[in-house]
């Protein structure tokens, strides 16, 4: 018997020792729009591809980066109602994609009324995997089908970019991308990431590593980038005037 016979639980491993269905995610993950982050030495940027289907969507109303706490946020790629089912787990939002994020910022304020400090990103990270890690073994249920890449400032002002993924299982990273051109653009920031890199390079380095495998014309309209300095400690969601200037200046 193959592996096809357990292709259908999600609770019980195949004779090779594979949940088949967190394969399958990763699957739904990797056809999902581009989506990368660099930690850089003052700072951490997330920027994803939000190309839509009709030039008629409002994409005012399609939001992919969210803020979560006042110093970080999340960016995914894979299934935006897996998104938002997500976040209901983790408050009970604003946009698509707002339930994943509803569940985050209540444990966050859960923390701050706590302890009445910004609750640390690595804890953020733990809390949104373990949600993530217990579809993974229960009945009924099945793996969201969507990564995440979560950036943020520490206390001690140190920038920390991480991946989530379907599994539960999550990573800290200098720089990473996710999606359906994700081996493209790590090849690209392999080459184009240093340890000493700024900000501001971050940024440019992230719409040209975007701009690598994107589909079309890169316009302020079809991406989105979030930041958040070291400096402020303050997570943003830059606007499309911000976007469009660093466009030009990367022409």
């Amino acid at each position: 018997m193959g592996d096809s016979a357990y292709s259908f639980s999600l609770t019980t491993f195949s004779r090779t020792g594979k949940l088949l269905q967190i394969e399958y995610a990763l699957n739904a993950v990797a056809n999902g729009r581009t989506s990368l982050g660099i930690c850089a030495k003052d700072g951490v940027v997330i920027a994803t591809d939000k190309k839509l289907s009709s030039t008629l969507v409002d994409t005012d109303q399609v939001s992919k980066v969210q803020g979560i706490t006042e110093g970080s946020g999340f960016v995914y790629s894979g299934l935006g109602p897996d998104y938002r089912v997500l976040g209901e787990s983790l408050l009970v939002g604003f946009g698509l994609g707002v339930e994943l994020v509803r569940k985050a910022r209540k444990s966050s304020q859960s923390y701050y009324l706590q302890y009445r400090e910004n609750k640390p990103v690595s804890q953020l990270v733990k809390s949104t995997a373990s949600v993530m890690q217990e579809y993974t073994q229960s009945g009924g249920v099945r793996p969201f089908g969507v990564s995440l890449l979560v950036a943020g400032v520490d206390a001690d002002n140190t920038p920390r970019l991480y991946q989530v993924d379907p599994s539960g299982a999550y990573f800290g990273w200098k720089a990473t991308a996710i999606g359906k051109n994700y081996v493209n653009a790590k090849n690209f920031l392999e080459k184009r990431y240093q340890d000493d890199m700024e900000l501001e390079d971050a940024i440019h380095t992230a719409l040209l590593t975007l701009r690598e495998g994107f589909e079309g014309e890169m316009t302020n309209e079809n991406i989105e980038v979030g930041v958040v300095s070291n400096v402020d400690g303050k997570f943003r969601v830059l606007t499309p005037e911000q976007i469009q200037d660093y466009l030009d200046e990367a022409n």
